[in-house]
């Protein structure tokens, strides 16, 4: 049998075609929409890591219609023309106090008392050997008178009178002794009192019964001073001004006085008295500004702001109508908008302004701007919305 061979000679292998693998287009796509995100996120950390652009700051404040036209400001504290801390002349431990802290006294009222007993037995002493002088004067000077017709009579002796002269003289010293021992024993015991010296209010109160009490506090374990007292109808605000600008300041010049305490109240006053003396180190003079008209709300240390005014100024005590202003370099035009740039952390934002009068170095701001906001001033042309931005002193 034979067999037949198969024809291989067909079979060839095609070099010319290779395989190649379906290509992956969507790695370019990939790489292309990635490619804006990186700039995206390289441009957010530049403007974090950027130092920002250097920028001004000021504050937008409340002014009244006074403070506007003010030529010079102070700051200050309200103080008592009239104060006292009232102590005892006397050392003792302290018996009896009548006030605390908010009550008003009167002129000699007494306030505080130390114990006192041995003091009131010495003057009751005083006293009996005052009225014992006294009888034994009256004695002697009868006595003298007797003597004396007798001796006109030439009934004694020159000497006899003498010596009945002389005892009657003894017994008017000896009365006018007894007396100063009595002045003396009140003045002491007066020193237990203590006394208010002035109509006034009770401000501190120092010391409680039972603890020792001494001129100047000259023990340790002593008190010194009882009460503090105030005279609340001789409130005054002391302020420092700036030797450059006194020539500004003069005495009966108006002005106008807010308390931080009550900001939207405005007290009229004038200046009472320029001190004649500097003080070196803040290179200040401390002027003296009295209240033309005051209420109870006003308390000694509180801290006060001094507008001194043109002469022709006039201060009402009324509330007055406020406004905000803000430095007039804060305020610029983009696009024939009025904006503020505002500061936000580290970070400008721009808001459009109503604004309203120009007051001296300031522009009121009537819409946009609320008191405490913190502005940029002559912000540059490069600054925009959103800008990082450091403040330079």
């Amino acid at each position: 049998m034979i067999s037949e061979k198969p024809d291989l000679s067909s079979l060839r292998i095609d070099h010319g075609s290779e395989y190649r693998p379906p290509r992956k287009w969507w790695r370019w796509v990939l790489g292309l929409s990635i490619l804006p995100l990186l700039v995206i996120v390289y441009l957010l950390i530049m403007r974090q890591v950027a130092p920002g652009l250097s920028v001004q700051v000021g504050t937008a404040t409340i002014l009244s219609g006074s403070q506007a036209q003010a030529l010079l400001t102070a700051s200050g504290y309200v103080v008592a023309q009239r104060q006292a801390a009232v102590s005892s002349k006397a050392t003792g431990r302290l018996e009896y106090i009548g006030v605390v802290e908010g009550d008003k006294v009167r002129a000699g009222e007494i306030l505080a008392r130390l114990e006192n007993a041995d003091i009131a037995a010495e003057l009751e002493r005083a006293k009996a050997n005052l009225a014992l002088a006294k009888a034994d004067s009256t004695e002697a000077a009868l006595f003298y008178q007797r003597q004396k017709k007798l001796f006109e009579s030439n009934l004694i002796s020159k000497a006899e009178f003498e010596t009945a002269e002389a005892r009657y003289q003894k017994a008017i010293a000896n009365v006018e002794s007894n007396r100063a021992e009595v002045k003396a024993a009140e003045v002491a015991f007066e020193n237990t009192l203590i006394r208010a010296p002035f109509n006034g209010t009770v401000l501190t109160k120092s010391a409680e019964v039972g603890e020792m009490v001494a001129p100047f506090a000259a023990a340790a374990s002593s008190r010194g001073a009882v009460v503090t007292i105030a005279d609340m109808n001789s409130l005054e605000v002391e302020a420092d001004v700036a030797e450059a600008n006194i020539e500004r300041v003069k005495v009966n010049q108006p002005c106008e006085i807010t308390l931080d305490a009550y900001p939207d109240t405005r007290y009229p006053g004038k200046v009472s008295k320029i001190v004649p003396t500097a003080d070196r180190t803040r290179a200040t003079v401390l002027v003296k500004i009295a209240f033309l008209k005051i209420d109870q709300r006003v308390l000694p240390e509180m801290s006060a702001k001094v507008s001194f005014l043109p002469e022709t100024a006039k201060v009402s005590m009324e509330n007055q109508a406020t406004m905000v202003a803000v430095p007039n370099s804060a305020v610029t035009n983009r696009n024939g908008v009025k904006m503020v740039f505002l500061l936000e952390g580290n970070t400008a934002k721009s808001v459009p302004v109503v604004t309203g009068r120009v007051l001296g170095d300031l522009t009121e701001i009537k819409e946009g701007v609320k008191p405490g906001d913190r502005v940029v001033l002559a912000p540059p042309g490069s600054l925009a919305s959103g800008v990082k931005v450091k403040t330079s002193q």
